[in-house]
């Protein structure tokens, strides 16, 4: 019998602690994910701009996931990242904080989720789904900080989660509240623009 691979919860938990000091590189975090690595990228890059986090967060988290997004969206079958990118770390303080505040809301989702609505099983499909996540992380690149970026950083982590328990469902409803997120940002920024050049 094949062993069930380990839920997001017990893998979000592993690497947090796992390894030494206060830092955590990008490729730990890689190699931790495994052969799920897209969708488990999406909710690692979703996860820190799910709580209130300082820029450049935000920033870093958006360019991430456009590069990952542009290769979903040309086909490319697992995730690759610049050396350059795996060799810069994070706060392993950080992280650990987004794990223990985010793990009893992933839990719970994993008891809900469940295979439904498989939208995402072919090429086509897929492609499609890059392009949707383009547009969030473009979302997220130019977010206001902390009130604009948790519901795209949300967003991200239900899309990644429904994809990993194959659940079309929840990852609809991820990028609805992605859109609404980036909605939100881009109005308020036009407002500020509009507001600015009456005065001016």
């Amino acid at each position: 019998m094949t062993a069930h691979p380990p839920r997001i919860s017990s893998l979000l938990n592993t690497i947090a602690k796992d390894g030494e000091g206060d830092r955590i590189t990008i490729r730990q975090i890689v190699d931790a994910l495994g052969s799920r690595g897209f969708s488990l990228l999406i909710v690692i890059l979703g996860l820190p701009n799910s709580l209130p986090m300082p820029p450049p967060i935000a920033l870093v988290s958006g360019f991430l996931m456009i590069f990952i997004s542009l290769q979903m969206i040309f086909g490319r079958p697992a995730p690759w990242l610049p050396a350059a990118v795996l060799r810069n770390s994070v706060s392993r303080t950080d992280v650990e904080k987004a794990v223990a505040t985010a793990t009893p809301w992933v839990r719970w989702i994993e008891k809900l989720a469940r295979p439904r609505l498989s939208l995402f099983d072919h090429a086509a499909s897929w492609r499609i789904l890059g392009l949707g996540l383009l547009i969030l992380s473009l979302g997220l690149v130019f977010a206001l900080p902390v009130i604009g970026q948790i519901p795209i950083g949300i967003a991200l982590c239900l899309m990644g989660l429904g994809l990993v328990e194959r659940d079309g469902y929840l990852t609809l409803i991820g990028f609805a509240i992605g859109l609404m997120g980036v909605a939100f940002s881009y109005g308020f920024i036009v407002a500020v623009i509009t507001g600015a050049a009456r005065i001016f």
